[in-house]
């Protein structure tokens, strides 16, 4: 079969993979995915069995529900101008330390109320969280080091505002370091377990029934029999690679590029996977050494260091993609594992004193111009 029919094949293919992972990754949103009216029912029953003020929020911390079981000190607290900016400072930092965990964290405001940040997930892809809390510790001796998440710079002020609204902290209702703990953990449990039942009954159908255009209902299990996020990802991956090997020309790996046996199973690595952004740890793993001898041995076998070879040779390989395909320079950018494509054309330009779609201009101009 023709290259050229290879490669077109394979570009279409990548192009779909791609399709889908934006299509899945539109879908992977809590408002997406749950009847937030259901849900905000749900809220408010777990609300009122546990205590709990609880309010639903998006990747981006934006709140996707209302409150359930608000206290009024708290409400009150977030109509002041002066201190709205320490409630959503805590709810940012709460969140952020929820997602790193990948479970509940339980902190203090700046109020010293306990407050509860829970990351819900799929595919280890953090799209909200429930925030819950608006308790106080009944035996704050037995929290530990249990972190107040933010202090407030003006403590006047905070003691101020707090003899003003002494009453409605007083009504705030206690409970023990223990039972916070183990409601979180049922919360998290739960919250998770109903975000991804949701997702399997209805997710993938709906999202392939639009994709499709049409009403008609599509089999999954045969279009991706088993398939999830990741796999999908590491389908991009390989078709990447393919793409990548398919259009370069006169870069096949020579078994004699390298003389040193010890450094070959790295730069077998690097001629068979041009799309990945490789690190020197990776390739002296690779090599059964440490970093610093791997860095020794990789200087004196080519003459140049590890990171100043292989972006040598990305941007050779950059250049044959420019010439001989149309492909977009930020599509170039993903096929051989730049970061982004801002840097990839800060190290093409550094290479080559000129831009990757100026290049690619001269030499088309060059190719085209008459003999």
């Amino acid at each position: 079969m023709p290259i050229v029919i290879i490669c077109t094949f394979l570009s279409e293919w990548y192009h779909i993979v791609i399709g889908v992972i934006k299509l899945i990754q539109e879908y992977l949103r809590i408002n997406k995915i749950l009847d937030l009216k259901k849900w905000k029912r749900l809220q408010d029953s777990l609300a009122a069995v546990t205590k709990l003020a609880i309010l639903t929020v998006d990747y981006k911390g934006n709140p996707v529900t209302t409150h359930s079981s608000c206290q009024a000190f708290c409400q009150n607290v977030r109509k002041d101008p002066e201190l709205l900016p320490y409630c959503q400072k805590c709810d940012s930092r709460g969140g952020l330390e929820a997602v790193r965990l990948n479970a509940p964290y339980v902190y203090l405001c700046h109020f010293n109320i306990v407050d509860i940040a829970i990351p819900i997930t799929i595919d280890d892809k953090y799209i909200g969280a429930v925030m819950a809390g608006q308790v106080k510790l009944a035996d704050p001796e037995n929290a530990g080091d249990l972190e107040q998440i933010l202090a407030s710079k003006n403590e006047s002020l905070h003691h101020r505002k707090r003899d003003k609204l002494n009453q409605y902290y007083d009504e705030i209702p206690t409970m023990t370091y223990e039972e916070v703990v183990k409601i979180s953990n049922m919360l998290f449990l739960l919250c998770n377990y109903i975000v991804e039942e949701a997702l399997n009954k209805n997710l993938l159908v709906e999202m392939f029934e639009k994709a499709s255009g049409n009403q008609e209902a599509l089999n999954i299990s045969t279009i991706l029999p088993g398939y999830s996020i990741k796999n999908i990802e590491t389908i991009k991956k390989e078709m990447t690679n393919a793409i990548a090997d398919a259009y370069l020309k006169n870069t096949p790996y020579d078994p004699d590029i390298c003389s040193n046996s010890v450094l070959k199973p790295a730069f077998d690595y690097i001629y068979r996977n041009k799309s990945e952004n490789m690190s020197l740890k990776h390739m002296a793993e690779l090599c059964h050494i440490s970093p610093s001898y791997f860095s020794r041995l990789f200087a004196k076998e080519t003459g140049e260091t590890f990171s100043a070879y292989l972006a040598r040779l990305k941007i050779t390989w950059a250049k044959q993609l420019l010439e001989v395909t149309d492909m977009p320079v930020s599509q170039i950018s993903d096929e051989l594992g730049f970061n982004e494509p801002g840097y990839f054309i800060k190290t093409f330009k550094k290479f080559e004193e000129i831009t990757p779609a100026l290049y690619r201009k001269y030499f088309k101009g060059n190719m085209n111009r008459p003999g």
